[in-house]
């Protein structure tokens, strides 16, 4: 693991997993289709992952991802930035605009999505819409490995050479672990990702939710509705959340997911990603999530 142990942390951590399986399964947490990463920062840092290794479809978890790396292309400068682009970032983070997320994907790879590609045209594209996954792995983070982000982001099926792509039979979609998430997170704040401090400062900010804003019961700002909606007011949160009712592809349906570091004034952050996966969680308990996160603060944030 990329994290240190504690026992003390880990009992903790173990109790609440107790906790939100007794108290959550009956209402729509399936115990075989979720998984937590908790990581504590400070002076004496910590992790624990239960089902860390859950390697499920992400939703728009891969957004960040996506901001970490179009920052990096800007700073190398194979990308010129421009208003488009700055409107992009903004709406794919703060909206969880796909239609952004995608625009990110073709300036960054320098693929577009359209009508089906012969042999070798489909290759060079492949090859190149690849380069999203190897940006990553070129960093050795072992939790990356068998992850997948080069999927654009869709509301229902896929056609031409994005069928193409991710398989007739949708073996190639996106993917993710908690453990995975957790670590963009933890390397974002306190790590090594390649990203300058001015650029590094600029993802966090696009990160930053203010639950004080007007805009902040919106659900596209993914906040009331997820873990964010049960942490403390005096909590300072930055997270990336996502979620996918029906698709028309049971693979890529009913999964609700948050990545979020929370901050108490005085004491050490607190990074968690928890993914989960079932139609009632999902979709028709929208409470669920807050009450969740209500538990993890009264557990964790201390």
């Amino acid at each position: 693991m990329f994290f240190p142990d504690s026992p003390d942390w880990t009992q903790r951590c173990e109790a609440l997993v107790q906790r939100l399986i007794g108290r959550f399964s009956p209402e729509g947490l399936d115990p075989a289709a979720f998984g937590l990463v908790a990581l504590r920062e400070g002076a004496s840092p910590a992790g624990f992952a239960h089902r860390g290794d859950w390697r499920c479809y992400p939703c728009s978890l891969v957004k960040a991802f996506h901001l970490v790396h179009v920052l990096n292309r800007i700073e190398a400068g194979a990308i010129a930035e421009h208003d488009d682009l700055i409107r992009a970032m903004h709406d794919m983070i703060t909206w969880s605009s796909n239609t952004a997320t995608n625009y990110i994907i073709d300036l960054i790879t320098g693929t577009t999505g359209d009508t089906l590609l012969d042999p070798a045209e489909f290759a060079e594209w492949r090859d190149r819409r690849e380069g999203l996954n190897r940006f990553f792995l070129a960093l050795g983070w072992g939790e990356f490995a068998g992850c997948n982000i080069t999927q654009k982001l869709m509301d229902d099926t896929r056609y031409g050479r994005e069928a193409q792509y991710a398989g007739r039979d949708g073996h190639y979609l996106n993917a993710l672990t908690p453990l995975a998430a957790a670590r963009l997170f933890s390397e974002l704040f306190t790590g090594a990702v390649p990203l300058s401090d001015g650029a590094r400062a600029r993802a966090q900010a696009h990160l930053l939710r203010d639950r004080a804003s007007e805009n902040a019961a919106l659900p596209h700002f993914q906040v009331a509705d997820y873990l964010g909606g049960g942490m403390p007011p005096e909590a300072t949160i930055w997270s990336k959340a996502g979620r996918n009712s029906w698709t028309g592809d049971p693979r890529a349906s009913y999964y609700k997911h948050d990545l979020i570091r929370v901050a108490m004034p005085g004491q050490a952050p607190v990074t968690l990603c928890l993914m989960t996966q079932g139609k009632t969680i999902c979709e028709d308990r929208p409470d669920l999530f807050p009450q969740i996160g209500a538990e993890i603060a009264a557990a964790l944030l201390d």
